[in-house]
């Protein structure tokens, strides 16, 4: 891990992998430390209003690993009706009906929450599936979208601008800015997807 301050209240960890992220955050919810908020993203994690020679020396005494306590596991029920599913399955070398199969035989973990309230980055599909996204985004994505990008999966929670990989498409909702937790996916929240 390599730490840095940003400015006079902040420090920046840096590590390998989403799953060490999301690992370091969980760890850092429970070691005690005075901060107005820990922000995991796919490879860093920001401390932000901390002292930052009390936070650099308690990041030294992270035990690494990527171990995340389950917070809670949400089922969200798909229609398998994505556009790019054809395109998934030629891919992958399979059957749309296996890419169905495949995508809802996986647990992924919410690693951090970003690009639109919501919107998490969930870790879990297997480096051998990973795709890139589409070389010409779309210019609006329905809200309820499933797709797959890169490494990660994602539900889009608004309409917007987007390149992933349309799988399919969910009415559960990800966000309600009334709630003691907006996120419903939450950094830590394991995720599983269920075929409608």
């Amino acid at each position: 891990m390599r730490t840095r301050p940003v400015g006079e209240r902040a420090v920046l960890a840096e590590v390998d992998s989403p799953e060490e992220s999301a690992a370091l955050a969980d760890w850092l919810a429970d070691a005690g430390l005075e901060a107005d908020d820990v922000v995991p993203a796919a490879r860093t994690v920001l401390l932000d209003g901390v002292d930052p020679g009390r936070a650099m020396a308690l990041l030294e005494t992270w035990p690494g690993g990527s171990a995340v306590r389950a917070r809670r596991t949400v089922d969200i029920p798909v229609s398998y009706d994505g556009p790019d599913l054809p395109l998934v399955a030629r891919r992958w070398e399979v059957s749309v009906d296996e890419v169905v199969r495949r995508h809802t035989s996986l647990t992924f973990t919410s690693a951090f929450c970003g690009f639109a309230p919501g919107f998490a980055y969930l870790a879990g599909l297997p480096e051998a599936w990973w795709l890139p996204r589409l070389a010409d985004p779309r210019p609006r994505v329905p809200a309820g979208s499933v797709a797959i990008a890169g490494e990660w999966c994602g539900v889009y929670p608004t309409a917007s601008p987007g390149g992933w990989l349309l799988l399919g498409t969910t009415d559960v909702a990800l966000w309600d800015a009334a709630s003691a937790e907006p996120a419903l996916l939450a950094p830590g929240t394991q995720v599983r997807f269920v075929s409608a």
